[in-house]
């Protein structure tokens, strides 16, 4: 291409000062790069004689393609050139006798030019590609191999207990509990090391180098573990297990026995100390915020996720924005461009940033640059993002540094490239993959619909955000929906807000980081300041996910993920014509904004939940028990959380309830108290009821610690007491005395103390309006037959909520007394513990009840009384 036509391409006139002369984007890095990254994710989880036979027919097909292309393009060029086929008689170049042979043969030798010019730079496109296939198969063959070769893994699948020294690799990360059956998986810390010297159980000793993963249990030692530092030695005594999924860096898992702290033998290295203590100086100058800025703010600076709370973690998800809960590649930008200016004039005299302004020539910027990028590296961790990013800052400022002209697109295929030839397990990261998906749809389309939206009268700086917003999550979503199956609705709108409040905490953030060691007051203030573009960011992650329909469901998996492609593609090829006519627009904008609102008039209009007047819903929460009694105009009375808060708090956006007056926890066990934060979620909640027995105890501190946080009382429930809300009135019957301190019984009831949490459950006789509910939690048989003995005159009642899920452990003489109209079972779909139990479904049946579960008919709702009494399923 020559100068000219350069200059046509930047759009500007001949002549005109400083044109664009950018040209055509520069693509041939991208192929080499693409084939790199995909041969390095094959050959990670492929036997080693797949890769080494891959690798083989790579690089043989790209000498084949090196060596044949030339002569046979040139004689078919020649040849038809010359107007003749392959051996007729025009092959001596002068077929007509015309005497012009010399001039045909001057056309053929530049056809044939032009051919073998072609033919060759193709043959060498394709032919890199594929070697760069090879390289990257054999990197990732050569680090699989590493992994699965050597005593570690043999011993993990023998679940051995050995002695080790290793290297920690990574800082700690805590896991987020997950409910599993009626307990919650424990907190663990996880950490990446690597085992340097291995004492297996016969006392064989061997020195190697296999990567492993660190699980440490919780306890009071978990502390020492998580203050640990990158690159520091320990020696661990534990059992080693295999991975725990496959194709992982990881050799094996290693737990240490014990709960005391770490055995260090070797302390971290210098730069890492000082990385800490940076970190660890920001840490403490934020430690006056507001919890949400002071758990965001570290995380959006350094990386440091130690203070987001699960709540504000599953905000962050549902908004799309967990990009801006750690540290990412656009925090580096930012920085950058600060030292630099703008990157479109970064080569110009008229060049921007601080750089300049401090008199800085462009190869010493370059060079501060790449100080600042390594630094940014080792104190921000080299996450996958950070490290594309720093890749993509080098070459950058590289190219600045030698005055040659900069493009982003091969810095991005250049770094991807260069990345996964070091590590071939960013290949398999879906940190990486998102990172470098989001950086091409900003390099590639976001210019293009940022051009569109400006011929449409939409102002520039406008267009630039939501063209970038919009190209990221449309290449992005379908990543995401691998990991969650589920979409965002609002993760547009929430990132242009939050956007505009990123490159200030950022900068803040990195000035009270830098400043904390010396000027720790200062720090203090600038980390003050820095509180508030971080409070909105998390502010606009909470408001967006507290919305009725910020997300929806998804198919999961990769047919979910080709959907949603296929989908997104079909709304940009239609997007140029929808946009002509400005009342379709019109309409598609309040269809999604209804279908974010989800007003409870018009979803109950159209899918005819809840239905009208109902006085009792049961929740669809999976295996676990979620209950609402209607209280009045948006209030209810709530009985339990079930396991998780989303879906609790989903049911009670659908349900209406904006207020709830009180909420009983029946008993303590996770399926029935791990959802409390989803009902605390923006409604106001008069008191919280409890069970008297104190078991188990993580989950009676998980919910003293949730209420505590939101300004909730707890109160005791009492055998016998009777409140009433409006129309709503309940009596308490069990447990049958409640306990005070050292267990001794305090209530008024007669009989035994429940020793275990089933038998302790709160149980509810209800009356709402004409109709009357039993609600008996995971009351067993035991615990049943006692309530019974103590009200041996139990109504019938209209409704029965059967305990424990409808288990088998139940008491027929209850079932009889109560003698139900109703049966409703809350319990999950597919759940390991055959829950409902057929003969129990058989006997409510057969005393006159109609059953209804919520695995197979959704959420229920009962309405009416008497005659008119009917329960709705919203399956």
């Amino acid at each position: 291409m020559s100068h000219l036509d350069v200059h046509a391409a930047s759009g500007s006139r001949l002549g005109a000062s400083e044109p664009r002369q950018e040209g055509p984007a520069d693509l041939r890095l991208v192929p080499p790069a693409m084939a790199a990254w995909a041969g390095a994710a094959l050959a990670l989880g492929a036997p080693g004689w797949w890769t080494t036979v891959g690798v083989i027919l790579c690089v043989g097909a790209a000498m084949v393609l090196l060596a044949l292309p030339g002569a046979s393009a040139t004689r078919v060029l020649r040849r038809a050139a010359a107007g003749a086929s392959p051996g007729g008689p025009s092959s001596d170049g002068d077929a007509d006798g015309d005497g012009d042979g010399d001039a045909d043969a001057d056309t053929a030798d530049r056809a044939a030019a032009d051919g073998r010019w072609w033919s060759r730079a193709t043959a060498t496109a394709t032919a890199a590609a594929l070697l760069c296939a090879a390289a990257g198969a054999a990197a990732g063959g050569l680090h699989s191999a590493d992994v699965r070769q050597g005593p570690v893994r043999e011993l993990a699948e023998r679940f051995s207990t050995v002695e080790a020294e290793v290297t920690v690799t990574s800082d700690a990360r805590r896991t987020t509990p997950r409910v599993r059956g009626d307990h919650s998986t424990p907190v663990a810390l996880l950490m990446d090391a690597e085992i340097t010297r291995l004492t297996g159980p016969d006392g064989a000793v061997t020195g190697l180098s296999t990567p492993v993963l660190l699980i440490v249990s919780p306890g009071g030692s978990a502390g020492p573990w998580q203050q640990l530092l990158p690159s520091t030695h320990l020696r661990v005594g534990g059992r080693l297990s295999p991975p725990l999924h496959d194709g992982e860096r990881s050799a094996a898992v290693l737990r240490p026995e014990g709960k005391g702290p770490p055995r260090i033998i070797g302390p971290p290295s210098a730069l890492q100390r000082t990385a800490g203590a940076l970190r660890g100086g920001l840490r403490q100058a934020t430690e006056r915020l507001d919890p949400d800025a002071r758990a965001l703010l570290p995380g959006l600076v350094v990386g440091d996720t130690s203070r987001i709370t699960p709540e504000l973690q599953e905000a962050f998800e549902a908004a799309d924005l967990t990009h801006l809960m750690a540290v990412s590649g656009s925090n580096l930008a930012i920085l950058l461009v600060l030292l630099i200016g703008p990157p479109g004039m970064a080569l110009r005299a008229e060049r921007r940033g601080l750089a300049p302004r401090l008199g800085i020539s462009l190869r010493l910027t370059a060079l501060l640059g790449g100080g600042l990028t390594l630094a940014f590296v080792i104190v921000c961790r080299p996450e996958p993002s950070v490290l594309r990013a720093a890749a993509c800052g080098l070459i950058t400022l590289l190219a600045i540094g030698t005055g040659r002209r900069r493009s982003l697109i091969p810095a991005l295929a250049a770094a991807v490239l260069l990345l996964v030839l070091y590590d071939p397990w960013m290949a398999r990261s879906y940190g990486f993959i998102l990172s470098v998906l989001a950086t091409g749809a900003l390099l590639t389309i976001a210019p293009k619909w940022s051009d569109a939206l400006q011929r449409h009268r939409v102002p520039a700086r406008l267009a630039e955000a939501l063209a970038a917003a919009a190209a990221a999550q449309a290449v992005c979503a379908p990543v995401v929906v691998l990991l969650a199956s589920r979409v965002s609705l609002v993760a547009i709108p929430c990132n242009l807000l939050a956007e505009t409040a990123v490159a200030p905490a950022t900068v803040l953030g990195f000035a009270a980081l830098a400043l904390a060691p010396v000027a720790m007051p200062v720090a203090e203030l600038l980390a003050r300041i820095a509180g508030w573009p971080a409070g909105w960011i998390a502010s606009v992650a909470r408001t967006g996910a507290h919305l009725p329909g910020a997300e929806i469901d998804w198919p999961d998996g990769w047919k979910g993920a080709v959907l949603l492609t296929a989908l997104t593609a079909l709304v940009v090829l239609f997007a140029r014509r929808i946009v002509r006519h400005p009342w379709v627009c019109s309409a598609a904008a309040l269809l999604l904004v209804l279908a974010v609102l989800r007003p409870v008039p018009l979803t109950r209009a159209l899918t005819g939940w809840p239905p009208p007047g109902w006085a009792f819903a049961m929740c669809d929460v999976g295996q676990g028990d979620a209950l609402v009694l209607a209280a009045g105009d948006g209030a209810g009375v709530v009985v339990d959380a079930g396991p998780d808060p989303s879906l609790v708090d989903r049911c009670l956006r659908d349900l209406g309830i904006t207020e709830v007056p009180f909420l009983v926890l029946t008993h303590f066990h996770a399926d029935h108290v791990r959802g409390l934060p989803g009902v605390l979620r923006g409604r106001a909640v008069g008191a919280i009821e409890t069970t008297s027995l104190d078991e188990p105890p993580d989950q009676v501190a998980f919910v003293r610690r949730t209420a505590a946080e939101s300004h909730v009382p707890l109160v005791r429930a009492v055998p016998g007491e009777r409140r009433r809300i409006g129309a709503l009135d309940w009596r308490v019957l069990w447990p049958a005395g409640a306990t005070g301190p050292g267990g001794i019984p305090t209530g008024p009831g007669a009989g035994p103390v429940p020793l275990e949490p089933n038998d302790a459950s709160v149980t509810l006789y209800v009356r709402a309006g004409g109709l009357t509910l039993l609600l008996l939690g995971d009351l067993e048989p035991q615990a049943q037959q006692g309530v019974l003995r103590r009200y041996p005159a139990l109504p019938r009642v209209d409704v029965l909520k059967v305990a424990h899920h409808g288990s088998a452990h139940q008491d027929p003489a209850l079932l009889r007394s109560a003698h139900p109209r109703l049966a409703l079972v809350s319990v999950g779909r597919d759940n390991p513990y055959g829950h409902p139990a057929p003969r129990t479904v058989d006997a409510l049946r057969a005393g006159g009840a109609v059953v209804l579960r919520t695995d197979t008919d959704g959420a229920i709702a009962v309405t009416g009384a008497g005659p008119g009494l009917r329960a709705v399923g919203r399956s």
